[in-house]
């Protein structure tokens, strides 16, 4: 079974006014990253997202977070995702500046603040509501692999062709699903955009070729209850 929720507006006046800081990277980060990767089948049905996006991992701002900030990095990568479908091409917030935004809303205490604790797919929900200004829809998924799950992916992908954050709670490694494939035997995949790379990537087929962007079968997740924020950005 599954359950879910749009965004309200949990933002006031501070949030909503949050100026962010020009960002300048030591190098050029990657842009849609899953483009050069090949269909899981032949056959089949494939929805995938709309539009372009930068892709955030570990350390790509000199900010090292290996084993701790995978959520802020599907997060930049998402804000990036809805900046390019407005094409209103603005600076991505730092992990510092999304820290501040969840204690300016109340959501953290100020200890927060220049912290390594983690976040999960609700902290992504809530800055991108008061940031963006934008709904999202959150999936409490007990079995990914449910029908009912399952078929309200597929449908965010016809009506939106958007873009996916997704945490869980055995598995705590954040990823992004970009793509939806239905083989013509029925065998589910979703387009996995994992921020767990370190270093500085050569190519998005180094991604590709590590697995760090992959069409992943949906049988193949671990066991584990997940929470999927869709992004409602048309």
């Amino acid at each position: 079974m599954g359950s879910d929720e749009t965004a309200s507006d949990y933002g006031d006046s501070e949030t909503k006014s949050f100026k962010l800081v020009p960002k300048v990277y030591s190098y050029p980060l990657l842009d849609n990253p899953q483009a050069p990767l090949a269909l899981p089948t032949e056959d089949g049905q494939t929805l995938a997202i709309r539009g372009g996006f930068t892709y955030f991992h570990y350390g790509c701002d000199g900010h090292q977070d290996a084993g701790w900030g995978c959520g802020y990095r599907t997060l930049q990568s998402a804000i990036s995702w809805v900046y390019q479908r407005r094409g209103n091409i603005k600076h991505v917030p730092s992990i510092q500046e999304i820290q501040k935004i969840l204690v300016a809303l109340g959501d953290k205490g100020p200890d927060f603040i220049d912290s390594h604790d983690w976040i999960g797919t609700l902290e992504e929900f809530y800055v991108i509501d008061v940031l963006l200004e934008l709904p999202c829809k959150i999936l409490h998924a007990k079995e990914l692999n449910s029908p009912e799950i399952l078929g309200q992916i597929s449908k965010y992908f016809e009506e939106y062709q958007g873009f996916i954050a997704m945490g869980g709670l055995s598995d705590t490694a954040s990823k992004a699903i970009t793509g939806y494939h239905r083989s013509a035997e029925g065998r589910i995949f979703l387009q996995v955009v994992d921020p767990h790379f370190s270093g500085v990537p050569s190519s998005r087929q180094q991604l590709i070729d590590q697995g760090y962007i992959r069409w992943m079968p949906v049988d193949e997740f671990p066991a584990s209850t997940y929470n999927l924020c869709l992004i409602l950005q048309p």
